[in-house]
């Protein structure tokens, strides 16, 4: 991953291949962010007038690379679009700094060395900037050739010009202060874990299934000190997990739950996270139709956020106890397929006609949830790619939010706006849980058609311990971005919900949520 450092060196004297700097739209047009003040010295005050002949107006994420003036060490500028300044008085919004610095950093690939001098005010401000820096130099290269047939995963190095940006340095970035280096630290470290995510989320499903995913939880578990429990075919079989075994048996590649845990010495504290890892959904029997096959190796994106929050709870110290529960299987239509029609009898002892096979994140979820529920954690939190009606309730960019808990759920939402995530808190309407009863079993997978986001959080409500605090993030939207990258957000696999997942273990840690 890109390299970070901290800074004290200006603008105009920071020995690297560019430097950024940040420009907004004013009132009277583009407008200077503060950091720019030794590079606009050096075009002589007319930075901002430079920037507005080649075209630039500021816009958010709009980049624009010129040639240095004389007095510049470093031989290029790159100015990136903040969006509209601030009121006199405000500092500039640390989302608006992540995208900015996301938008640079993706732009200077093929780039060792950048400096960063974007509106720094405090340590908060830093961590955006180096957030966005990190996040947006990604690259998933893995399986790119380096142009003379030999591919990437064979150990050959790519084309230098694709490679992504070598160093970030944050300029105003106050390397000795303690605030502002332990906010370097967890940026690298969160950026590291979002980024582990993004690659298991574009790993494509013949080299990534419920096992091999299973085997990297281990290897990180062992890395990181972690605690972890795999269960395979043959425990999930005798234990009773007829979710996940029924979502998994149509595959020649047997379904896994996998419990991952972070725990803290003097945590007094206990969250548990539980992923959907469907590492390839074809819908089953209830095959998938033509043009919705291509990107379902994302399906896991949940289990893949999940097992990159614990980590980063871990590496971070915090001082909670986090439980990560990675339910895993691949969904594949055959002889062995489970059948709409067919009654599964779940880990908590409930039976579920399955209507449609394509409804199956919610069956090996679960299981998980009920798992879960046997530790009787402060509070569940559960995340998927679930339900198409979520993206066309909230659209790409947004993931909905339900819980059993009002007060719970506007907590999350505040915890994913603070953090950059976009979401929205969804209803948990009671009349939909009517359509999901069942001549034959207890709950059918499926129930009305409209509000279909909204009946599937219901379906998962019904498997949560009584008395447990819980809260659904359907990601299905946010978490494979397909169009052009923007900001830090890569075209792929993007770890929506990591950032949210460890900002709540860290208010968890600190007593914030009751």
């Amino acid at each position: 991953m890109t390299a970070l450092t901290l800074s004290t060196s200006s603008a105009a004297t920071v020995r690297a291949d560019a430097v950024v700097v940040g420009v907004a739209k004013g009132a009277k047009g583009v407008v200077v962010a503060p950091g720019a003040e030794a590079v606009d010295k050096a075009f002589g005050g007319k930075l901002a007038a430079v920037l507005e002949t080649l075209g630039a107006s500021g816009a958010e994420g709009e980049v624009t690379k010129l040639p240095a003036a004389d007095g510049l060490k470093a031989p290029v500028v790159l100015a990136v679009g903040l969006g509209d300044a601030p009121a006199k008085g405000d500092d500039y919004d640390n989302e608006a700094l992540r995208r900015a610095a996301g938008s640079a950093a993706r732009a200077l690939s093929g780039t060792k060395k950048a400096g960063f001098a974007l509106p720094v005010e405090d340590a908060e401000a830093a961590a955006a900037v180096s957030e966005g820096a990190l996040l947006g130099a990604y690259a998933f290269t893995t399986y790119r050739s380096n142009g003379n047939g030999q591919n990437a995963k064979g150990g050959k190095k790519n084309d230098a010009k694709s490679a992504p940006l070598g160093e970030a340095a944050i300029l105003g970035g106050k390397p000795r202060d303690k605030e502002f280096k332990a906010a370097a630290e967890r940026s690298v470290a969160l950026a590291e874990e979002i980024n582990r995510a993004r690659d298991l989320i574009n790993t494509p499903s013949n080299d990534l299934d419920p096992k091999s995913f299973a085997a990297q939880a281990q290897a990180a578990a062992k890395e990181f000190g972690l605690k972890v429990e795999v269960l395979d075919e043959k425990a999930l079989k005798k234990g009773g997990y007829g979710g996940l075994m029924g979502v998994g048996q149509g595959s020649e590649t047997p379904p896994r739950l996998v419990r991952i845990a972070h725990t803290h010495p003097k945590a007094d504290k206990t969250l548990a996270l539980v992923g959907k890892g469907i590492t390839y959904d074809s819908g089953g029997i209830s095959l998938k139709p033509a043009g919705h096959n291509e990107t379902m190796k994302c399906d896991m994106s949940g289990a893949a956020a999940v097992f990159a929050a614990v980590v980063a709870a871990a590496r971070l110290g915090l001082k909670v106890n986090v439980t990560g529960w990675l339910a895993l299987a691949e969904n594949m239509p055959s002889g062995s397929a489970t059948r709409p029609g067919d009654v599964l009898t779940m880990y908590s002892g409930k039976t579920v006609e399955v209507l449609n096979t394509d409804a199956e994140g919610r069956l090996v979820l679960a299981d998980a949830l009920t798992r879960a529920s046997e530790e009787t954690p402060d509070a569940i939190v559960d995340v998927a790619t679930l339900t198409g009606a979520m993206v066309l309730a909230l659209g790409h960019r947004h993931f909905g939010i339900m819980s059993n808990d009002d007060a719970f759920r506007t907590s999350i939402h505040e915890i994913a706006e603070e953090v950059g995530e976009q979401s929205w808190p969804m209803p948990m309407p009671v009349h939909l849980r009517k359509g999901m009863d069942s001549p034959v079993a207890d709950i059918a997978n499926m129930g009305e058609r409209m509000g279909g986001g909204l009946v599937a959080g219901l379906f998962l409500k019904e498997f949560v311990g009584e008395g447990i605090t819980w809260a659904h993030l359907d990601i299905a939207g946010p978490a494979f971005h397909e169009g052009a990258p923007w900001g830090y957000t890569p075209k792929g696999g993007t770890g929506s919900a990591v950032r949210t997942l460890v900002r709540l273990a860290e208010r968890t840690a600190a007593g914030d949520l009751g």
